[in-house]
C-alpha cells in the first residue's frame, strides 16, 4: 500500500471512529446553534452527509493515532478526537466571520447561511460543549478524572494559543507589512497549536508516559507548522476546483500570509514592488491578483515557504523516529503518523 493510500485509509477510519459520537455531542445543541453546528460539519437537515463537504479529519485521525503509537486502545482516544474537531471548526467558523470569507468547503460559509451572529454564537457553544466532553463523565469514563484533567488544561493552553494567533491575524490586516518572525508566530498559534494539541491529548488518553507525550506534542507542532506553511501555498497557487476557495483568494484579500512577507523580506526589486502594489487598495483597476503571485514567485517567497514545509515536515518525522527508537512504540501505528504527515506535505487541498 503505498503512503498516500495508508494516509487516506487512516483519515477514512478516522472519520468512521468519531462519527457517532461527534453527532451525539454535537446533537445537544438546541434551535440555531445547532443548525449551524450541523451545517459546519457537513450535516445536512436530514443528517446525511454533504455531498461536498470536505473536512479531512486530520486533527481526529491524527489523536487516534497517536493513542495507537503509544500502546494505546484507539476507542479511549475518542473523546480527544471529537473534541479537537470541534475545535477546529468552531476556529474556522470564527475566521470565516473575521475574514469575510463567504466560501469554505465548496460551498457558502456557515455565516453568509445564518448570519455572523448565529455562526459565532454556535461556535461559543461548540467551545463550552468541548470542555463538557473532556470534563464530564463520558471524557472521564473513557480515561479516568485525572487524564481529563490533564487534557482539559492543555485544551485551554492551545484555545489561548488559538486566540493569541487570530489576534495577530487580525492586526495584520492593518499593517503595510509585518516580520517573519511575527508571521511565524501567528502560523504556531493559529494553527500548529491545535495539531500539536491533538497529538498530545491522543498520546495521553492513549496512556503513553511523559517523554511519549511530549515528543508526540512537539511532532504534532511541526507539523502543524508545515500544514500552513501548506495553507498558504495553496491560498495562492491552488485549484479552485480543489480547494473550495476562489485562486488567488488570499491575494484578493491583500493577506499577509507566509509566501507574501517572506516575498516582502527578500530585499528585492520584486519584494519591494510587491510590498507597494499590495499597499493599494484592492479591487477593479488595481494590480491583478496573476501579477502579485508573480511578484511573490520572483521574490523567492514561494520557495522560501516550500523549502520552511519541508523542514518542518524533516523535524516531525524526526521526532517520529525518536517515538519509534523508545520503548512501548507501535510500529505500524507510528508508519500510519508518518504517511499522514506525507500526505499533508504533499497535499493539493
Amino acid at each position: 500500500m503505498s503512503d498516500r493510500a495508508r494516509a487516506e485509509s487512516v483519515l477514512k477510519d478516522a472519520a468512521a471512529t468519531c462519527e457517532a459520537h461527534l453527532r451525539r455531542w454535537v446533537g445537544q445543541l438546541e434551535g440555531a446553534v445547532g443548525q449551524v453546528a450541523a451545517y459546519q460539519f457537513g450535516w445536512t437537515p436530514d443528517g446525511s452527509p454533504h455531498p461536498r463537504h470536505g473536512g479531512k479529519n486530520v486533527r481526529a485521525a491524527l489523536a487516534l493515532g497517536c493513542a495507537r503509537a503509544v500502546g494505546g486502545d484507539p476507542q479511549r482516544a475518542v473523546p480527544a478526537a471529537v473534541v479537537v474537531e470541534m475545535v477546529h471548526n468552531l476556529s474556522l467558523l470564527y475566521d470565516d466571520v473575521l475574514d469575510g470569507d463567504a466560501l469554505r468547503r465548496h460551498r457558502a460559509s456557515a455565516w453568509e447561511v445564518f448570519g455572523p451572529g448565529a455562526a459565532t454564537r454556535s461556535a461559543d457553544a461548540l467551545l463550552m460543549l468541548a470542555f463538557e466532553v473532556l470534563a464530564g463523565p463520558d471524557g472521564e469514563a473513557f480515561a479516568g478524572e485525572a487524564v481529563a484533567g490533564e487534557a482539559s488544561t492543555a485544551l485551554l493552553d492551545t484555545l489561548i494559543q488559538l486566540a493569541v494567533g487570530e489576534s495577530l491575524d487580525v492586526l495584520f490586516e492593518a499593517a503595510p507589512r509585518v516580520e517573519l518572525s511575527e508571521c511565524l508566530e501567528m502560523v504556531s498559534g493559529k494553527t500548529a497549536s491545535l495539531i500539536s494539541c491533538a497529538c498530545r491529548l491522543g498520546a495521553l488518553y492513549g496512556g503513553g508516559g511523559p517523554a511519549q507525550v511530549e515528543t508526540l506534542a512537539a511532532f504534532g507542532h511541526d507539523l502543524g507548522m508545515a500544514f500552513q506553511l501548506v495553507d498558504d501555498l495553496l491560498g495562492i497557487w491552488g485549484d479552485e476546483a480543489v480547494t473550495g476557495k476562489p485562486v488567488f483568494a488570499d491575494l484578493r484579500a491583500r493577506k499577509l500570509s507566509v509566501p507574501v512577507v517572506a516575498a516582502m523580506a527578500s530585499n528585492t526589486v520584486a519584494g519591494d514592488e510587491l510590498a507597494r502594489r499590495y499597499a493599494l487598495s484592492a479591487g477593479p483597476g488595481r494590480a491583478g491578483e496573476a501579477e502579485l503571485a508573480r511578484l511573490v514567485e520572483e521574490a523567492g517567497g514561494r520557495r522560501w515557504t516550500a523549502e520552511r514545509a519541508a523542514e518542518h515536515a524533516d523535524g516531525a518525522r524526526r521526532r517520529l523516529r525518536s517515538l519509534a527508537d523508545g520503548p512501548g512504540a507501535v510500529a505500524g501505528a507510528v508508519a500510519d503518523l508518518d504517511a499522514l504527515c506525507e500526505l499533508i506535505v504533499n497535499r493539493s487541498h
